[in-house]
């Protein structure tokens, strides 16, 4: 079983818009609204799947209960904490190309009170748990620490724990040595102060991260692919999308994908980039199932440093 922590969830509206104009009215066309959040979204990955998981969430006012009735229709199975804040929401707009422009709301202040009781409620079902997926952004207040200090609880009780965050938040936990940790390019960017031209930039910066106390780095690195470098070895991967719809939730998608396949190795890899595929081409942030999952496409390779990544990508 596969537990997740998400400290910030969301409501997530995703539009779909024929182009973005500055000031200008826009039509939309489809418009999707989701559980959001990113640990919720590997639950709702890891469920659409097969893959038993649980997912604990604080959740407070009227999107919070909407949050929390859109998870029960979709079956899943959580341990939702009530919180006074409410949650908070989250719009997207996705244009034809995949394009995605987000607005995220901070969300909001959790007391030290709400969040005993949620690392209370983790450290109760983590006792069934294969892996702890702690993820997302920290809500106003929040230390960032608390993922570092959930890292050694569960690492003192023998638990792996995953760690996908951003900032200050992943630095911190990083130190405090998880089994996995999933930067994207640009939090990857952001720890190590370095620039991501080609594929031995992002390798260079995974070893940083890596001497300061990651086990495994898994690199979501947007359409150029993946890299994930553990102590038995480092393999790159990427799977073309012929129509991209949205973005939104394949990183999450990835990381349910690559813990449902054993966590290590290439295969491994493999699954999570199908999975994320998958996901791109999917409108809102809707979670890909088996029929969406096509892992022909995927091609596993040795690194090569010298591979120049996309400008901005």
């Amino acid at each position: 079983m596969i537990l997740t922590l998400t400290l910030n969830p969301s409501l997530d509206r995703t539009i779909e818009v024929g182009a973005l104009t500055r000031g200008a009215v826009i039509r939309a066309g489809a418009a999707h609204l989701d559980p959001g959040g990113k640990g919720v979204n590997v639950s709702r990955a890891l469920l659409a799947n097969g893959v038993r998981s649980c997912a604990v969430i604080p959740y407070g006012g009227s999107e919070g209960r909407r949050l929390v009735e859109l998870l029960s229709v979709e079956g899943i199975d959580m341990i939702p904490v009530p919180v006074a804040g409410p949650t908070r929401s989250n719009v997207a707009l996705a244009e034809p190309d995949g394009t995605v422009t987000k607005v995220n709301e901070p969300g909001t202040a959790l007391t030290a009170a709400e969040l005993d009781t949620l690392a209370a409620a983790v450290l109760d079902a983590a006792r069934s748990a294969d892996w702890v997926v702690a993820s997302g952004s920290l809500p106003p207040g929040v230390p960032v620490d608390v993922y570092a200090g959930l890292c050694r609880r569960f690492g003192a009780a023998g638990i792996h724990l995953a760690v996908d965050t951003s900032g200050p938040a992943l630095v911190s936990a990083v130190c405090a040595g998880p089994a996995l940790v999933k930067p994207n390019r640009d939090e990857l960017a952001e720890a190590t102060g370095a620039d991501m031209a080609h594929l031995g930039d992002v390798i260079d910066a995974v070893g940083k991260l890596r001497a300061m106390g990651a086990r495994s780095v898994l690199t979501s690195l947007g359409a150029d692919g993946a890299l994930l470098v553990e102590d038995g070895g480092a393999w790159f991967g990427d799977c073309p999308v012929a129509e991209p719809r949205s973005s939104v939730g394949a990183g999450d998608a990835m990381l349910a994908g690559f813990l449902a396949a054993g966590a290590q190795g290439e295969e491994a890899l493999a699954e999570g980039l199908a999975w994320a595929s998958a996901a791109v081409g999917l409108p809102g942030s809707r979670m890909p199932g088996p029929a969406d999952i096509d892992r022909t496409a995927v091609r596993i390779t040795t690194p090569d440093p010298a591979l120049p990544l996309t400008p901005g990508g």
